[in-house]
């Protein structure tokens, strides 16, 4: 019998999984159920499937080779005229188009008909198969993201003739209409201070704008449509600052006035253009009211938080998915390296945090839902997503170097995904808010949004339809709740900024733990219920380091590795 070539390979003394299906490999798909309607479940399983398949194969192909091939900035044309003109890699050009075009990643949230679903699906269904993307190919997706979060902005506080104007050139999956969508917020010295914002925004006398300044950092430079902050008002700090969405094109048909300086050199995300944006009397519109404009912009940027914890949960997956297929196929002194029990305490404690990670992304996406459909169920909302951008973030760094040492010396060269995912996880705790901002941020919404109330309703809510706690651990888990909201709330009250990181990761092990038990009865999945336990355990209560209790997990393992 002739053994294909995934076979071939895993017989090799360097398994290499490409080629898997990330989506079949993964022990936990059908979490998912939880969190859709049982025909929207069942109506995106297939396109879950092609989406595994090719992210394991094509799409992690082209990812690596527009990662090798940066995109490159032409400033003028060989004729002498300013162009600003960014050439992408024609891999990444294909990536694009799966991703905006056949897969519609940034349409599904804001239109009926995507995969040929008859109406805008859910939160849930469009991380879902984010989440399953950037486990191929993560710079595209921040793209990907601002140009849905642009979209939802636009939508709720541009003016309706705008809306109409603009929304379809954003939302459409005919990949040579598409406008892509951007940010541009950061200055040089208005980072994370946006209050120190110097880019002017001038009202014309035919009541245009025009804005003139420099902005630091701007991802997908060369999008169609940009949301760009501008001092508008002569107040001082946040209230002087308005809300302006920047077209690539003026409405004459004419390039609009504004230069593409330079493009960055990143450490990670080298596939996706990041540049420095000279405004010079640039033509935009005015979103929302004047002098309002960061409240607006708070928008786009929660949505794009949540999008980096996603993302990051998905580089935490892929990086799992290597570790687990490496270590099932790899044999040393006789034995393979996920029977070993050293090998089993790396995977367990690495998929715990992985777990935590997906069960957020689900958990954050049904508070946006909830909160779109009730404001009064914001302050859920307004929490949950600094938690994840926080904590996920962070975790994605340590799980990504985690799984790198599973493969040796191998994961350290460019020709494996380790590198490049590790490079990739850097990321997500600076953009939108680096790791202190986001704990501090944490601390805000309760003290200004009163969102530990609702956040413990939920967690309470979560326990009560869950799988109970064994009688074992049911002392220790109440007081470890207890114990994170009253620190949290001492922190915030106190304004003791010191504390916030501490207050952000409990309150997230929490939520997790709690979530990770409802999963177990709702998906009929009792390793949910075992992993909130490790969550209880090695999170929540202490420990001592050098105690002799064993975190290795062969059962989680065997678990885990069974899909691969």
């Amino acid at each position: 019998m002739q053994l294909s070539q995934q076979e071939l390979a895993s017989m090799h003394p360097v398994p290499d999984a490409r080629g898997i299906n990330l989506y079949q490999a993964d022990a936990a798909r059908g979490l998912l159920s939880c969190y859709l309607s049982e025909e929207l479940h069942a109506h995106l399983l297939p396109h879950l499937d092609r989406l595994g398949a090719l992210a394991g194969s094509l799409l992690d192909d082209l990812a690596g080779t527009a990662d090798k091939h940066p995109p490159i900035l032409s400033v003028r044309s060989r004729s002498g005229l300013d162009i600003a003109k960014i050439e992408k890699h024609p891999a990444y050009v294909e990536l694009e188009r799966f991703a905006y075009s056949e897969f519609g990643l940034a349409a599904m949230s804001h239109r009926p008909g995507v995969l040929g679903w008859p109406q805008a699906m859910p939160p849930a269904a469009k991380y879902a198969l984010t989440y399953l993307f950037v486990q191929a190919e993560f710079g595209l997706c921040c793209p990907v993201s601002m140009t849905d979060s642009l979209a939802r902005t636009l939508r709720k506080f541009g003016d309706p003739a705008l809306v109409e104007r603009v929304l379809p050139m954003v939302t459409t999956q005919d990949f040579d209409a598409l406008n892509q969508g951007a940010m541009f917020m950061t200055e040089q010295g208005a980072g994370s201070d946006v209050s120190a914002t110097e880019t002017q925004a001038n009202l014309n006398a035919d009541g245009s704008w025009s804005l003139h300044g420099d902005k630091w950092f701007c991802s997908n430079p060369d999008a169609g449509f940009a949301m760009v902050l501008a001092r508008s008002e002569s107040a001082p700090g946040l209230k002087g600052v308005s809300l302006f969405l920047l077209p690539k094109t003026r409405p004459d048909g004419g390039t609009n006035s504004y230069r593409i300086l330079r493009l960055k050199d990143k450490l990670g995300t080298r596939s996706m253009p990041s540049g420095e944006i000279r405004l010079e009397g640039a033509f935009a519109w005015l979103v929302g009211e004047r002098g309002q404009g960061f409240k607006h912009m708070s928008d786009m940027i929660n949505n794009s938080r949540l999008s980096n914890g996603v993302r990051a949960a998905g580089l935490m997956r892929r990086a799992l998915t290597e570790a687990l297929y490496i270590s099932k196929n790899r044999r040393a002194f006789g034995k393979r390296l996920i029977d070993m029990p050293l090998m089993q305490r790396q995977l367990s404690k690495m998929a715990v945090t992985t777990e935590q990670a997906r069960t957020m992304v689900y958990q954050t996406a049904q508070a946006l839902e909830a909160s779109d459909r009730d404001p009064g169920k914001r302050p859920l909302m307004r929490i949950m997503t600094p938690l994840i951008k926080f904590r996920a973030c962070r975790d994605a760094r340590k799980v990504a170097g985690d799984a790198m040492e599973v493969r040796g010396g191998c994961g350290y060269i460019e020709e494996f995904s380790d590198a490049r995912i590790l490079r990739d996880a850097h990321l997500g705790s600076i953009w939108e808010g680096t790791s202190n901002i986001v704990a501090l941020d944490v601390l805000r919404a309760i003290r200004k949004e009163n969102s530990l109330p609702a956040l413990r309703e939920h967690v309470a809510h979560l326990l009560a339809h869950g799988v109970p706690v064994s009688d074992a651990l049911r002392k220790l888990q109440t007081e470890r709740i207890e114990s994170a909201f009253t620190f949290a709330e001492k922190a915030s009250t106190g304004n003791i900024s010191e504390q916030a990181r501490q207050a952000a990761s409990a309150l997230y092990n929490v939520v997790t733990m709690a979530a990770m038990r409802w999963e177990a009865k709702q998906a009929d999945m009792p390793m949910r219920s075992h992993l909130a336990d490790l969550v209880l355990k090695h999170k929540l209560a202490a420990r001592d380091p050098i105690g002799d209790e064993n975190v290795a997990d062969p059962a989680l393992c065997e678990w885990l590795a069974q899909s691969i």
